[in-house]
C-alpha cells in the first residue's frame, strides 16, 4: 500500500522484479534532472534491508537507495520531518561521494554505516541517523525528528569506537564496535538507545534514553560478531559462540502469550546468556550469524547446516515441525548437505540392486562410495576453512588495526602465492596520514608493553619460585 514493494501499490503473493531498479543508473551527479536526463546503466544490488513499511538497498558502488513509506526531506526550508510513500526507489542523496556500507531501519527511523571519504578503508565508519525520533531512537541527544541523515557523535570521525555492526528494532537501535587502537586486547561493545520500556536497551532499567550506552551487561572480553533487534529484543552473538539476549519477555520478544511465570515472568531489563544444550559447556560450535523476527531469534552455526531457534512458535517459524512456543534454543529440522546426498547414494544403492536383480549381474559400481568419501573430505575442509577464516580475521585485525574485508584483500595476495606481511604493512603506513600513523603507534606501543609486563612477571614469578625453593631446602637465598 505504501509503494514499498517496489511496484506500485498492489500486493504480490509472489515474487516479482522491480522493473523501475533495473532502468535506473548511479547517482553520480548531485543534479537529479542532470542523472534522469542522461544515458543510465544499470546496477547491481550488493544488500538490502527491510522494516517497518520501507525498503533499502545498496548497489555495488556504494549509494543508497530507499522506497516505500520512508523519511523524506519536505519542500519547505525547515525540511520538517515527515514520511513519504514512493514505489519506485529513490537515491539518498546525502551520501553523496562516500559509501554506504551497512544500512537498517526500524519502524520509522534509519540508520547507515558511512565512509568518513570517499572509499571505505576499513574502521572509518560514521554512523548516521534519520527519520522518526519520538523515544531517542537516532541518538542524537534529543527525540526530534530529523528529515535527512544526521551524525551521531559518539560515532563519529574523532570517537574511539569504529562500528562494525548496525541493527534496529521497532523504536530503539543497537550498534557494535571495538576499539580503534588496541593497548592490549581487541575489545567489542554493543549500545543501544532508543525506546528501553521493554528492556530492549539491556541497561537495567526500563527508561528510554536518546543518546548510545554500553550494554555493560555484556562480559568485556568477549568478541561480539554478530547482532539483531526484534521488534522489542535484542540478541548478540559472540566469537566463541556465547548468545545473549534481553528484553521484552526474557528476551523471546513479542510473546503475549508466554507461559513464563514466577522469577522467568517479565522483561529482561539486563542480557540473559541462551546456551546450548548439545554441548558440555553450553556454546554453539563454530557460530555464523543470528537474526531476530518479531519474537522469535535464529541462529546458525558450524558449517550452515546447523541451526537454532526459539521464542513464539506460532506459524512454525521455528521450523521444529509444529507451532509450540520454546523459551530456549531447540535445533531446526534442517537437513544437512550430507543428509541430502546420504538419500540420494542410498537411492542409487537401490536403483543398483533393483537393476541387479532384473539384469542378473553381480558387478557393482563404486561411484557411490566415491561419492560418500569424497562428502566426508568436503565436510572436513569446510571446517577447516571457517576455522582458517576466523583466525584469519583476527590475525589480521592484531598485524593491521582494521577488520579483515574481502573488498580490500591485499595486493600482495594476488601478485604472488606468498602473502608478504611486511610489504603489506609497508603499503598501510605509506598510504596512512598523520594522525593514522599516531594511532598506529600507540597501538604497537601498547602491544609491546603488554609482551614486556608478561616477561617481568614471569621473570618476578621464577624469583618468588626459587626463593622459596631455597627457604624449603634451609639456603640462604
Amino acid at each position: 500500500m505504501d509503494g514499498q514493494l517496489g511496484h506500485g501499490e498492489e500486493n504480490s503473493s509472489v515474487p516479482k522484479v522491480i522493473e523501475q531498479f533495473k532502468e535506473l543508473g548511479a547517482p553520480n551527479s548531485l543534479s537529479r534532472e542532470q542523472n534522469a536526463n542522461r544515458q543510465t546503466t544499470p546496477l547491481k544490488v550488493s544488500s538490502i534491508k527491510a522494516g517497518g513499511m520501507m525498503s533499502l538497498a545498496i548497489d555495488n558502488l556504494g549509494a543508497l537507495w530507499i522506497w516505500g513509506n520512508s523519511p523524506q526531506p519536505s519542500n519547505t526550508e525547515e525540511e520538517i520531518f515527515s514520511l513519504v510513500s514512493s514505489s519506485s526507489p529513490l537515491p539518498v542523496w546525502d551520501f553523496h561521494g562516500h559509501t554506504v556500507v551497512k544500512v537498517a531501519c526500524g519502524n520509522e527511523h534509519v540508520v547507515a554505516a558511512v565512509s568518513a571519504g570517499e572509499k571505505f578503508s576499513g574502521t572509518d565508519l560514521v554512523c548516521y541517523a534519520w527519520g522518526n525520533n519520538n523515544h531517542g531512537q537516532l541518538g542524537l541527544g534529543d527525540k526530534e525528528g530529523r528529515a535527512r541523515p544526521q551524525a551521531i557523535s559518539t560515532f563519529g570521525e574523532d570517537s574511539p569506537w569504529a562500528i562494525y555492526e548496525i541493527s534496529c528494532g521497532a523504536f530503539h537501535t543497537a550498534i557494535l564496535t571495538h576499539k580503534k587502537s588496541y593497548d592490549q586486547e581487541i575489545e567489542s561493545r554493543c549500545w543501544t538507545f532508543g525506546l528501553g520500556e521493554n528492556g530492549q536497551l539491556g541497561h537495567g532499567t526500563a527508561m528510554s534514553t536518546s543518546l548510545p550506552e554500553p550494554v555493560d551487561g555484556l562480559p568485556l572480553e568477549t568478541i561480539l560478531i554478530s547482532l539483531d533487534c526484534g521488534l522489542f529484543h535484542t540478541s548478540v552473538l559472540s566469537a566463541s559462540g556465547e548468545v545473549w539476549s534481553w528484553g521484552m519477555e526474557k528476551g523471546l520478544g513479542l510473546c503475549p502469550d508466554a507461559s513464563l511465570a514466577g522469577d522467568n515472568a517479565g522483561d529482561a531489563l539486563f542480557p540473559i546468556r541462551h546456551r546450548c544444550s548439545e554441548t558440555p559447556g553450553g556454546l554453539f560450535p563454530v557460530p555464523v550469524q543470528l537474526a531476530c523476527g518479531a519474537a522469535h531469534t535464529v541462529l546458525v552455526a558450524g558449517d550452515g547446516d546447523k541451526l537454532w531457534a526459539w521464542g513464539r512458535g506460532r506459524s512454525g517459524v521455528l521450523g521444529r515441525g509444529q507451532t509450540a512456543d520454546s523459551f530456549v534454543p531447540v535445533p531446526l529440522m534442517w537437513p544437512s548437505l550430507e543428509a541430502g546426498l546420504k538419500k540420494e547414494v542410498i537411492q542409487r544403492n537401490y536403483e543398483s540392486k533393483a537393476s541387479f536383480h532384473r539384469s542378473g549381474s553381480s558387478s557393482e559400481t563404486s561411484a557411490d562410495r566415491k561419492l560418500s568419501e569424497a562428502m566426508e573430505e568436503l565436510s572436513l575442509l569446510r571446517e577447516k576453512l571457517t576455522l582458517m577464516e576466523r583466525y584469519a580475521t583476527v590475525l589480521h585485525v592484531s598485524i593491521f588495526r582494521k577488520s579483515l574485508d574481502q573488498r580490500n584483500l591485499p595486493k600482495s595476495l594476488y601478485d604472488s602465492e606468498v602473502f608478504d606481511i611486511k610489504r603489506e604493512l609497508e603499503n598501510v603506513m605509506e598510504a596512512a596520514d598523520t594522525d593514522e600513523l599516531a594511532r598506529l603507534q600507540m597501538f604497537y606501543e601498547g602491544m609491546l608493553s603488554a609482551v614486556k609486563d608478561r616477561l617481568m612477571k614471569r621473570r618476578i614469578k621464577e624469583v618468588v619460585k626459587e626463593y622459596i625453593r631455597s627457604l624449603s631446602l634451609g639456603r640462604q637465598p
